[in-house]
């Protein structure tokens, strides 16, 4: 193996939003025996830097689910995804018209903002009321996209006919809600649009609702990385990638040895080549010990005992 790649919530990071320092050990000594690490991740850009400032990462990192893959030390741009002309406003028209509220990423890191948003909440906003929520009328605004909008509000550009007029260079997307909601908006948008875009539902790790996140066809985490593998001259058959959820599933199948992490998604158990102990059991600690002994496969396969237990 000559990459291993990580994704971030609930695989590097524990249930309580931390990399311990084992983990931070076990990433150093991947590192030190000449194995790169690359982090792929569904958060911003911005987001993810402190993380790989914390484990001396200077590798590009593949954001927004594989939507924006930039190279912090000079912040460059390797691959922007970009929407098929027309596509994106009636996206957009169909959020709106079911009542949600449409977050759309820029690739403005160097503007000082991250993403546009209709109506950004101030830090003492009451507009999400416990009434409203009773009632199942949140106004789109739901507890967890209220949540979101006040911490990043000094990162958001307010943009109140997005749906008409959304902002030039959108790479990505997604809007919050309950799962039901965000399942049954997922079904249409691949039901409008089957070849145009690339969706999937995942539980907010940080939130309080469910993320339905949207972008152009064909952009995965496992594109975005295999964007930088090439360049490295670095087959997949050589990449190792683990995660937790089902933005990860790409990887973890397209890898030449993916792990799932014993907190993932039971979809991600069953796709993964093995299955090591949990985010809050140091799972990464388990797999750097298996890179590091040279070893492809344990044996007999950890994973599969895990899973059945």
């Amino acid at each position: 193996m000559r990459l291993l790649v990580l994704d971030v919530d609930g695989t590097l990071q524990n249930s309580r939003h931390e990399i311990s320092a084992a983990t931070c050990r076990a990433v150093g000594r991947v590192q030190a025996a000449g194995i790169r690490v690359m982090l792929a991740t569904g958060r911003r850009y911005r987001d993810v830097l402190p993380v790989a400032l914390q484990l001396g990462i200077d590798t590009p990192l593949v954001t927004a689910s594989g939507a924006l893959v930039k190279q912090p030390l000079d912040h460059a741009t390797l691959f922007c995804a970009q929407f098929a002309p027309g596509v994106l406003v009636d996206v957009l028209k169909m959020i709106v018209a079911r009542g949600r509220e449409p977050i759309l990423y820029t690739d403005s890191f160097a503007a000082g903002f991250d993403f546009h948003c209709r109506r950004p909440l101030q830090a003492d906003s009451h507009e999400v009321s416990q009434a409203g929520m009773a009632d199942g009328d949140d106004n789109g605004i739901g507890p967890g996209l209220s949540d979101y909008l006040k911490r990043n509000q000094a990162l958001a550009c307010a943009a109140p006919l997005v749906e008409q007029f959304p902002p030039s260079g959108v790479f990505a997307g997604f809007t919050m809600g309950t799962q039901s909601q965000m399942r049954a908006l997922e079904e249409s948008l691949r039901t409008t649009w089957p070849s145009q875009l690339s969706v999937h539902t995942i539980r907010s790790p940080r939130y309080r609702e469910w993320m339905c996140e949207i972008a152009p066809a064909g952009v995965t985490k496992w594109a975005g990385i295999l964007h930088v593998a090439h360049e490295w001259g670095i087959e997949p058959a050589q990449i190792c990638a683990a995660g937790d959820d089902v933005n990860d599933l790409p990887m973890i199948r397209g890898a030449g040895l993916g792990i799932a992490m014993g907190n993932a998604q039971t979809d991600v158990l069953a796709a993964a080549d093995l299955i090591v102990h949990s985010h809050d059991e140091d799972g990464i600690v388990e797999i750097a010990d298996l890179l590091l002994a040279g070893l492809p496969y344990p044996a007999p396969l950890a994973g599969t005992d895990r899973l059945n237990q």
